[in-house]
């Protein structure tokens, strides 16, 4: 299966979107909203396309990884750090080693690009095996002050996030989206039914 990782293209966006609604669709919770994020944080100042990438197959988006910026506020200063979101495959492409060849290829343009780390929000059982670990190693808590497995870091640097003991802060974007808006955005895309289903994290 030979796969092109680049740089996505204004006529790859209603591919991606709806890859994306594919892949997270009753994973997480009832319907998604990844799908109606990846059209925000197109035109969001936080935004990364320099490192992001998608993933192609035969003329069709499959994958995608979408990097941008965050920060770090410790007790006297704010770091600078990435983080990326979502990275899916879609559920067709699952389980052949799309998602890895789109942090393989990305995670050294990053180091280029000389950001010292990447924190993430992810799936424990999956990300540890590219060397990102749980952030309570780096001392580095989520914003309200909490950590646990599916909050994760990753140093681009020797270091990079261990001298920035303090909380993290997403972009905004991350925040703003109101379920109104997602289903509203949501009509353009093939209709699929909401289910809550075993395992689903809200």
């Amino acid at each position: 299966m030979k796969i092109l990782i680049r740089v996505e293209n204004e006529t790859d966006w209603f591919q991606t979107e709806l890859m994306t609604k594919r892949a997270f669709w009753n994973l997480h919770r009832s319907g998604c909203d990844e799908h109606y994020l990846v059209h925000k944080l197109r035109s969001d100042p936080a935004y990364v396309p320099e490192i992001s990438r998608v993933a192609v197959f035969e003329g069709k988006v499959i994958g995608t990884i979408m990097y941008s910026k965050a920060k770090i506020i410790t007790s006297d200063a704010e770091i600078g750090v990435l983080t990326f979101g979502p990275l899916c495959v879609d559920p067709e492409y699952q389980r052949k080693g799309v998602g890895g060849q789109l942090l393989n290829a990305t995670l050294p343009l990053a180091r280029e690009q000389g950001w010292p780390g990447i924190i993430i929000f992810g799936e424990p059982d999956y990300y540890p095996k590219f060397g990102f670990r749980t952030c309570e190693n780096f001392g580095i808590t989520t914003a309200d002050g909490k950590n646990f497995p599916a909050f994760m870091g990753y140093e681009l640097i020797d270091s990079g996030l261990s001298n920035s003991s303090g909380r993290f802060f997403e972009a905004a974007v991350f925040e703003n989206l109101t379920p109104e808006d997602v289903d509203e955005f949501d009509k353009s895309f093939p209709s699929m039914p909401k289910l809550k289903l075993p395992g689903q994290w809200v």
